[in-house]
């Protein structure tokens, strides 16, 4: 398989502080990777480092062959890079169907296929975004950002203060959109239990480091690695309260 995405020894916070170091790895077309660590570890940054919106301080970002780590964020999501942020960033004061029209673009992904996904959107396709409940929120996110059909899919935190039934509903589609569909995915989770078993491979970032790399599967079975740079992050079960403290 091609690789889609390559980080060459990648360093990058916000302003002069570098919360990054040398971060290196790469993504092939078709792949995912689950991006684990405690809070405050970097998790976030290097999303926010992939898609832009940080301070790059060295190293190198090549997306399909091109550099981009000098790019602005929105010239990134024209280059094929779909974002879904903790804070979810749906319009408000639009429905759900207004939501997903107003970004649309050509390609597999289609209104109706996100609807399809997610049947509760198809329900809701009339209620203003301030209406909808955390989990739906999250779907609405996720189908924002599938009908922009990326070539990588960059999710954070989209388990969190979700109830539990809510985060099985979306595991089960987030499955479906990474075993079945095949979408390049870079899912950044608390929860590594839950996701790794979606996932093809795996790092963790520990103070702003790649401390382990390797596959998923392999990582799942390796307790002692879980325990030692995830501790109780690595068991806990998801669907926590939405007042979780949460860092980046």
């Amino acid at each position: 398989m091609a690789e889609l995405l390559v980080l060459e020894r990648v360093s990058a916070g916000y302003g002069e502080a570098c919360v990054l170091a040398e971060v290196s790895f790469g993504l092939e077309e078709g792949r995912s990777l689950a991006v684990l660590g405690r809070n405050g570890t970097g998790k976030t940054t290097l999303v926010e480092t992939i898609m832009g919106l940080t301070t790059l301080h060295g190293g190198r970002i090549v997306l399909r062959g091109r550099e981009i780590g000098r790019l602005r964020s929105d010239r990134r999501a024209a280059e094929g890079i779909g974002w879904v942020p903790q804070e979810r960033s749906i319009f408000a004061s639009l429905t759900v169907e207004e939501n997903l029209t107003a970004v649309a673009r050509p390609g597999p992904w289609t209104v109706e296929r996100v609807y399809a996904a997610f049947p509760r959107l198809r329900e809701r396709r009339r209620t203003p975004g301030t209406r909808l409940s955390g989990g739906e929120q999250q779907m609405l996110a996720i189908g924002r950002a599938l009908v922009l059909n990326p070539k990588l899919l960059l999710l954070d935190e989209p388990l969190e203060g979700l109830a539990p039934i809510v985060v099985e509903e979306l595991l089960a589609v987030l499955a479906r959109l990474i075993r079945e569909e095949g979408v390049s995915t870079i899912l950044v989770e608390q929860h590594a239990r839950k996701i790794l078993p979606l996932t093809d491979q795996a790092l963790i970032l520990e103070r702003g480091t790649v401390v382990h790399s390797g596959a998923s599967a392999e990582l799942l079975r390796d307790e002692r690695t879980l325990e030692a740079f995830l501790g109780a992050t690595g068991r806990r079960a998801a669907g926590r309260g939405a007042s979780e403290v949460h860092a980046r």
